[in-house]
């Protein structure tokens, strides 16, 4: 009869503990969502400063497109109708999405098929999470 009452208080110490890590991580998500964004105002600009910065911006994404190649690190698949992801170098398959090619529209189901470039699996996680929620 001992035994049983260790057991039970065993079961309910792991269900106190889980329903205060269940509370825990909720109420940190909660927080995050209702945390202000710190935007500043922004001060007008002169055209000689704006055209400036407009250079330095199109400079940056041009250096961004010739490293592009250099920052992909995983490309998103499809093959045999479902998403695979695969690392730049290699051919193993480092995920498979179980996602099915015709959940996206024409246009993107072309792009799939020759392989997006992505620099991270958050990025690709954020892609598949778009089209398919």
């Amino acid at each position: 009869m001992k035994r049983y009452r260790y057991i039970l208080l065993l079961f309910l110490s792991v269900c106190i503990l889980c329903l205060a890590v269940g509370y825990g991580v909720t109420r940190m998500a909660a927080e995050q969502e209702t945390a202000p964004s710190h935007e500043t105002e922004s001060v007008p600009e002169t055209e000689t400063a704006r055209d400036s910065h407009l250079a330095e911006e199109w400079e940056e994404e041009q250096a961004e497109t010739a490293n592009q190649d250099l920052n992909s690190r995983y490309y998103l698949v499809a093959e045999d109708g479902f998403l695979l992801v695969f690392p730049r170098e290699g051919n193993r398959v480092c995920m498979y999405t179980h996602v099915p090619i015709t959940d996206f529209p024409e246009e993107e189901q072309e792009r799939l098929r020759a392989g997006i470039s992505f620099a991270s699996m958050l990025d690709i996680f954020n892609y598949l999470e778009s089209y398919t929620s």
